[in-house]
């Protein structure tokens, strides 16, 4: 999978610029525009998309409000929130959003990504949660990129195995959700995995 570097491009369907951060054949990942809430809302909603989460299901309200602060924490003269919409370029579509949260400053970053539930099964999450890591290392400059999964997301743990991140072990009943404390298990990806990954896949 070729990886693009960020560019400003304008979507032809709303006439208006956008950043595209990170891009292969199927997908690229772009910033948050405030008209994405409508297409979010549907995955952000729906109780089986959002069962290992802390949050939700979305009220409308809920989502609007979601954009409006990813936009606001993208402002931050330090910014340590990246939250990037992923996008099917075949369908033309919105399948999902993707986050990495700066968790030190020297060099650590945690991954999180939803994928809507109509889309399930098809590798989106695993493209867009590589196409992310290329933007952590190669971008950012992190030294280590991490993910926690609920032990019983086998579908979520399956995708950060399938990319290549390693597990470290289980935090136990450290995340609320939905009202009970769940394990979390804790996934990690260093530098010089990704630039071992990486060479692998040029040869």
């Amino acid at each position: 999978m070729t990886h693009k570097k960020i560019s400003i491009r304008l979507d032809a369907e709303r006439e208006e610029p956008i950043c595209v951060i990170a891009e292969s054949e199927r997908l690229y990942l772009r910033e948050v525009l405030q008209v994405d809430w409508s297409a979010f809302h549907p995955y952000a909603s729906n109780e089986e998309a959002v069962k290992y989460q802390p949050w939700g299901p979305n009220t409308v309200e809920d989502s609007k409000f979601f954009v409006w602060q990813v936009r606001s924490d993208r402002l931050q003269k330090h910014r340590s929130r990246f939250v990037f919409t992923i996008y099917e370029k075949k369908l033309k579509k919105i399948v999902g959003n993707i986050e990495m949260n700066i968790r030190d400053w020297d060099g650590v970053g945690e991954i999180g990504f939803i994928i809507h539930h109509d889309h399930w099964g098809k590798g989106l999450a695993t493209e867009a949660a590589t196409l992310m890591l290329s933007f952590c290392f190669e971008v950012c400059g992190l030294q280590r990129v991490a993910a926690i999964s609920n032990p019983e997301n086998k579908a979520s743990i399956h995708v950060l195995e399938k990319i290549g991140m390693v597990k470290e072990g289980t935090l136990r009943r450290d995340l609320l959700v939905k009202g009970e404390w769940k394990d979390s298990c804790v996934y990690s990806m260093l530098r010089n995995e990704w630039d071992e990954k990486k060479s692998r896949n040029l040869t």
